[in-house]
């Protein structure tokens, strides 16, 4: 690792300790718990144990938006739900609302906040025993997370782990123009925006929404692949490079991409805008902005950042670990990931070895 003039982290990571037969898919033991948000939102936890019981305490894992827990299992040879069993954590795959495994519904990041990651903390917590936990959260499933963290709603949480964008989000400017000014036309025509549509429209509508996107996303033959890249960012491809997935998981992405509510970008674009994240449900009693005071938590927050990352831009996580440098000095840390993206940081062919380890590693200190 070397330190860079930002004071983050440009991290390479050694190869994480694993036992004589590393856990794989077929050793795990899939438990799925039904639970309900505060609001009383239908969510679910799934826990997810290997050969053995776990020797230390339980991590919660969230998924970003238009996708589902089902994302930290890809086909790989090694997923980092087998690294995490392999390292004896107590492992909870979290479908929050956002999630394509649960009734679709429009939903906002305060809702996610004050009524979906507290609720899962609390059932985590009264199932395991513990008295604290730690995270990894990923995307919307971050952003939401840092909302409630900063708030003061989850003084269990002990560790987090931030993966591409948490309390300061700031895109490419293509992304800027799209959230802007055409997802509202969008908007007054669908109440949702799916990447799915790319193998199964659902109507004239998201039809001549594939057909643009064919035109304008050459750069695959996977059509959810080009539309996911429309949906979430600016590049060809938007949240990984091609040369970072092997050919079992871009195909597999197929199944794993579903409805996004336009009710969510349009907060985004509000977040983008002020430079920050903002609350728009007044009914949750979140704060107006989440980065208006010190942070009412004493977790400790590791960001990382994908250095090609074309959803949210590094310097999202850069803010954020500014924000928090001005308030706790020394306590967080920045990890720079060269060579990564969005979500090639837990789907790609290499991540076991380029990324995992650093995560395990931050989780164990």
């Amino acid at each position: 690792m070397t330190t860079t003039s930002t004071g983050a982290t440009r991290s390479a990571a050694t190869g994480p300790h694993t036992p004589s037969r590393p856990t794989t898919r077929r050793d795990h033991v899939t438990e799925v718990r039904p639970l309900t948000a505060l609001d009383g939102r239908p969510l679910s936890l799934v826990r997810v144990h290997g050969r053995h019981p776990p020797t230390r305490g339980p991590v919660l894992v969230a998924h970003g938006a238009g996708v589902r827990a089902e994302l930290f299992r890809p086909p790989l040879p090694r997923t980092f739900v087998d690294a995490l069993i392999d390292e004896g954590w107590d492992v909870w795959l979290f479908n929050w609302r956002a999630s394509i495994d649960l009734p679709p519904t429009p939903w906002t990041l305060d809702q996610a906040a004050a009524h979906d990651h507290p609720a899962a903390v609390a059932h985590v917590l009264a199932a395991t025993g513990a008295d604290r936990l730690k995270a990894v959260v990923h995307c919307q499933g971050s952003t939401s997370f840092m909302m409630a963290l900063a708030a003061g709603l989850l003084p269990e949480v002990d560790t987090v782990v931030s993966n591409a964008v948490s309390l300061h989000p700031v895109v490419p400017g293509l992304s800027t123009f799209k959230i802007a000014r055409l997802a509202p036309l969008i908007a007054h025509a669908l109440p949702a925006i799916s990447p799915r549509w790319g193998d199964r429209p659902d109507g004239v509508l998201s039809r001549l929404l594939v057909t643009f996107v064919r035109a304008t996303h050459p750069e695959c033959r996977n059509t959810v692949c080009r539309m996911v890249s429309f949906t979430y960012g600016t590049g060809w491809p938007a949240l990984w490079s091609h040369a970072n997935l092997d050919e079992a998981t871009h195909d597999w992405i197929r199944g794993e991409f579903a409805d996004v509510p336009m009710t969510f970008f349009a907060q985004m674009n509000r977040c983008i805008r002020a430079g920050h994240l903002v609350s728009v449900d007044r009914t949750t009693g979140l704060p107006r902005s989440s980065v208006d005071r010190p942070p009412r938590t004493d977790a400790r927050i590791v960001l990382l950042a994908g250095e090609q990352n074309r959803c949210f831009l590094p310097e999202s996580q850069q803010r954020t670990f500014d924000f928090l440098q001005r308030h706790r000095p020394g306590r967080d840390s920045l990890h720079l990931l060269p060579g990564y993206g969005h979500l090639d940081v837990f789907l790609g062919r290499r991540a076991a070895t380029d990324t995992y380890p650093l995560i395990l590693k931050e989780l164990a200190t």
